[in-house]
C-alpha cells in the first residue's frame, strides 16, 4: 500500500511557473520533492525554501534535462537524498514562436533539444528507476488541436511528446507505473505572456468558455491527481484548458 507521506517526485522545471506550483501542490500531498533547474539558481532556492519555510522536504538540483549524464546524475541525487523516486513531473521547457516561412532553424533546433530530446532523457530514466506505484507526468500543449499560426515548431516538438507518452505507457507494461501527459491552453505564466501585447491575451483569454486564462494553480491541480493514489488513468493525454476546442 502506498503512502503519500513515503512519496518522493522530481519536477523539472520546478523553479517556476506551474513547474513550481506543482512542486508545492505536491509537497501539500506529502510529497518530498526535487527542484530541477537549467540555469536560475535564485529562484530554485526560492521555491526550496517557500517549501521547507511551510514544513514540507525539498532540495533543489540544476540539471540540463537534454544531458543524459547530468539527468542520471539528477536521479541518482535524488535517490541518495530521499531513498528513491516515485513521480517524474516533466514540466521543463521553451518556446519560440515563428511562422513556417521565416523560422530561425538554429532557434527550432534549441528548442526541441530541450522539448523532444528532454522528454525522452528524462523518460528514459523515469522508466529506468521509478518505483512500482510510480507515474510519470509529462506536458504538452492544446496548441497541438488550436493549430494556431506561428507555433508550428513548438506544436511539433509537443507532438513528439504526446507520441512518447502514450509508446511508454505500453512499454511500462507490468510495472505499475503510469505515463500521461497534461496538455495546458492559455495559461497565465512568464513564457506564455512573453512577448505577447494586452490585445493579444485579452483576446486568448476570451476563447475558453469560462472566459479566463488557466493558472498554474490550476494545472498543478491535474498534476497532482495524476500522481494521486488513484492510479487508473494511464496512457492519456489531458487536455487542461477550460473547454476550448
Amino acid at each position: 500500500m502506498r503512502t503519500a507521506s513515503a512519496r518522493v517526485a522530481i519536477v523539472t522545471g520546478g523553479s517556476r511557473g506551474i513547474g513550481r506550483q506543482a512542486a508545492e501542490r505536491l509537497v501539500a500531498d506529502g510529497f518530498a520533492v526535487v527542484v530541477n533547474y537549467a540555469g536560475n539558481q535564485i529562484k530554485a532556492d526560492a521555491a526550496v525554501a517557500t517549501i521547507t519555510e511551510a514544513g514540507g522536504r525539498a532540495i533543489a538540483i540544476c540539471a540540463d534535462v537534454a544531458d543524459e549524464t547530468a539527468v542520471a546524475a539528477l536521479f541518482d541525487t535524488t535517490e541518495n537524498a530521499f531513498g528513491g523516486v516515485d513521480v517524474v513531473v516533466h514540466a521543463a521547457g521553451t518556446m519560440y514562436l515563428s511562422p513556417v516561412a521565416g523560422l530561425d532553424l538554429n532557434a527550432m533546433d534549441r528548442m526541441h533539444r530541450t522539448n523532444i530530446r528532454g522528454t525522452f532523457v528524462v523518460n528514459q530514466q523515469a522508466a529506468r528507476r521509478l518505483r512500482g506505484g510510480g507515474a510519470i507526468i509529462n506536458f504538452s500543449s492544446s496548441v497541438i488541436g488550436l493549430a494556431l499560426p506561428g507555433y508550428a515548431a513548438y506544436a511539433a516538438a509537443k507532438g513528439a511528446v504526446e507520441a512518447m507518452t502514450l509508446i511508454l505507457a505500453r512499454e511500462l507494461r507490468g510495472r505499475d507505473i503510469t505515463v500521461n501527459a497534461v496538455a495546458p491552453g492559455p495559461t497565465a505564466t512568464d513564457l506564455f505572456l512573453n512577448g505577447k501585447d494586452e490585445e493579444t491575451i485579452a483576446k486568448m483569454a476570451a476563447q475558453p468558455p469560462l472566459k479566463r486564462l488557466g493558472a498554474p494553480a490550476d494545472i498543478a491541480e491535474v498534476v497532482a491527481f495524476l500522481a494521486g493514489p488513484g492510479h487508473w488513468v494511464n496512457g492519456q493525454v489531458i487536455r487542461a484548458n477550460g473547454g476550448i476546442v
